[in-house]
């Protein structure tokens, strides 16, 4: 076949294909221009989920009549000049295909009005004709009428979903790109129905409330950090931000946003900074909650990698990665993050009240722009309760004194590791004495803080006792171990022999020795020794952290979140079990011990160690007045 010269029709709905994929694409785009323009309040109207007709109103300095039909030309625009710009591009967009491309898949009409103009102008265009502007009678600004979307492509109309299902992803749209622009107001209607009503915020933290939610509770933390050198402004990095609590995390990452420079992006190391922030406080399958704004040099982050500008390519992430971990372990580590039982039946709720959200005048460096089970089984039966003052000894199967020994902890807790804090810095209520802390069903213990009365699984709290305690051996060198008389056969899978050579330097750290005795063996030629004094079986051991690792729940290419998972499972089977009865020593080490760790608040899975029940909700339920 020759080769043809495509008609500019053509190309233009081509091109259009990576733009424009359905209403939501066109508000996204229209929205953001917007945005460029400087407006300070946008209206959007929607007639048939989009399908009929999108129109979004802006009060922004508006287009000249003499450049109306330069803005539907191809590649037409007034953001960049030369090749330069592109490095320090700080607009929503630069290319100039928008107008174009919705153009060329839709019946588009445009009015606008710059400031000293007496009148506005009109222009339109459909079937590829464009008709010369008119003057017309409107407001300051731009209002943008596109009918009809996909008249002429009627394959990608038949691809749109229900009017139901492309209104609410315009709501998405409009929701999203709304907490980029705080200070500029927001108005989202269908069919005359009122779905987003947005006003013009000073404070973004309201901002971010009406995306994720209002509620009466204040439950979200807020989060800031700068890093760089102050000498090289180029290097300075900012975070400003709101977080939710563990107990807030969803199923999915969807309640995850981040602003970088006034850009709404997607990026999957900045989600994985924020999940290594909550490990250890949230279980593996769930996701924190979090609104982050960041600002950096333009110049250090390149927008011209996706058509649709969400997604970016850092010259240098690692810097915002770890300024985004420690300014939320840092957010963290402030907060009472004792999660509440709600005697009233309601689940906790990230639901947060825009009044009483943490206020914020201005961001650092600049203002803002416009599953491994944790549980721990039951190892007795264990009916009834007793106080913590009978003196009966738990069947630990080790030496309690030993792996409990205070002076020895607090030592090893006092080495510099990331994951361990001062008690001074545990934001944690006094509680009781042991003297005064009731166990009941050889599972939990029942005591009280200032703020009411608290639940503790002893299981839980110790495991996290123990995954520190280990973590921070560990800063000096391997774990102690001890050679096996006889070696330790296991019988594997071929896929679980096949990871042990790639991991065993990890578990010679960890004072585990094994090695692959065949193509579905292996043996065990030492073991730590903290787990033979917890009577901890090393084949059972063993095959469950090979299993895990050939599933790829963890490997080396991740050293910290494989040291973690290992620590997380060799905790688990060291602490002491629900049903073991414990003695007031023992209680009362452990109740003290929680204190110098940081996170005593969830064990290493992420679950809740301790729950803690309002006096104001024992007051209601029984009731009485407030005291």
């Amino acid at each position: 076949m020759p080769i043809r010269q495509l008609p500019q029709t053509l190309v233009s709905q081509i091109a259009a294909g990576e733009v424009v994929e359905r209403p939501a694409s066109v508000v996204k785009e229209l929205l953001e221009n917007a945005f460029d323009a400087g407006a300070t309040r946008v209206e959007i109207d929607l007639e048939g989920g989009g399908r009929d007709l999108v129109r979004i109103r802006d009060d922004g300095g508006g287009i000249a009549r003499e450049e109306l039909p330069l803005a539907l030309a191809p590649h037409a625009t007034s953001k960049i000049s030369r090749f330069e710009d592109l490095d320090t591009i700080a607009t929503m967009g630069f290319r100039g295909e928008a107008l174009a491309s919705i153009a060329s898949v839709s019946r588009l009409r445009m009015t606008s009005r710059v400031a000293g103009s007496d009148e506005a102008w009109v222009i339109e265009h459909e079937d590829d004709q464009e008709s010369e502007p008119t003057p017309s009678s409107a407001p300051l600004g731009t209002s943008i009428e596109v009918r009809t979307l996909f008249y002429n492509t009627p394959a990608r109309r038949r691809f749109l979903k229900s009017e139901r299902a492309e209104t609410s992803r315009v709501s998405e749209v409009v929701r999203v790109l709304g907490l980029s622009r705080p200070g500029v107001a927001i108005q989202l209607r269908s069919d005359g129905r009122t779905i987003v009503d947005f006003p013009a915020e000073d404070d973004p933290a309201r901002r971010v409330a009406a995306v994720i939610g209002a509620g009466p509770d204040d439950r979200l933390l807020e989060v800031r950090g700068e890093a760089g050198d102050e000498a090289d402004p180029s290097s300075l990095v900012s975070v400003w931000g709101l977080v939710g609590r563990p107990e807030d995390a969803r199923p999915t990452s969807r309640q995850q946003r981040f602003v970088l420079n006034g850009r709404v992006i997607a990026d999957r190391s900045l989600s994985h900074a924020v999940r290594e922030a909550f490990r250890g406080l949230i279980e593996p399958s769930k996701h924190p909650v979090a609104a982050l704004f960041m600002e950096m040099d333009p110049r250090r982050v390149d927008v011209n990698v996706h058509p649709a500008k969400t997604e970016v390519r850092f010259r240098e992430s690692r810097p915002l990665f770890s300024l985004i971990k420690r300014s939320i372990e840092e957010a963290l580590s402030k907060a009472d993050l004792m999660p509440s039982i709600d005697l009233g039946g309601m689940a906790p709720s990230i639901e947060t009240s825009a009044s009483s959200l943490p206020s914020r005048n201005d961001m650092p460096g600049g203002s803002l722009p416009a599953s491994g089970s944790g549980g721990g089984g039951r190892s007795g039966g264990g009916g009834g309760f007793t106080a913590g003052s009978v003196p009966r000894q738990a069947n630990l199967g080790g030496n309690w004194s030993k792996d409990f020994d205070l002076a020895e902890t607090r030592s090893q807790l006092e080495q510099p590791t990331e994951s361990v804090m001062s008690s001074a810095s545990t934001p944690l209520p006094r509680m009781l004495g042991a003297e005064e802390v009731l166990q009941v069903h050889n599972s939990f213990l029942i005591t009280q803080d200032e703020e009411g009365l608290v639940v503790i699984d002893q299981h839980a709290l110790h495991e996290r006792v123990m995954y520190e305690k280990l973590k921070a051996r560990m800063a000096d060198g391997p774990l102690e171990s001890q050679r096996l008389a006889v070696p330790a056969p296991l019988t594997l899978e071929s896929v679980a022999v096949a990871v042990i050579e790639e991991i065993r330097p990890l578990l010679l750290e960890l004072g585990i020795d094994i090695e692959a005795s065949g193509p579905r063996s292996a043996s065990v030629y030492a073991f730590p020794t903290l787990l033979f004094e917890r009577k901890v079986d090393p084949v059972e051991f063993m095959e469950g952290l090979l299993e895990r690792a050939a599933s790829g729940e963890f490997g080396v290419q991740d050293r910290e979140a494989a040291l973690s998972e290992v620590l997380d499972m060799m905790s688990c089977k060291a602490a002491v079990k629900a049903g073991d009865r414990l003695t007031p020593k023992e209680i009362a080490e452990l109740l003290e011990l929680r204190r110098s760790i940081d996170r005593s608040t969830n064990c290493p899975h992420g679950r809740p160690t301790h729950l803690r029940i309002p006096i104001a909700d024992l007051e209601r339920r029984f009731g009485r007045s407030p005291s």
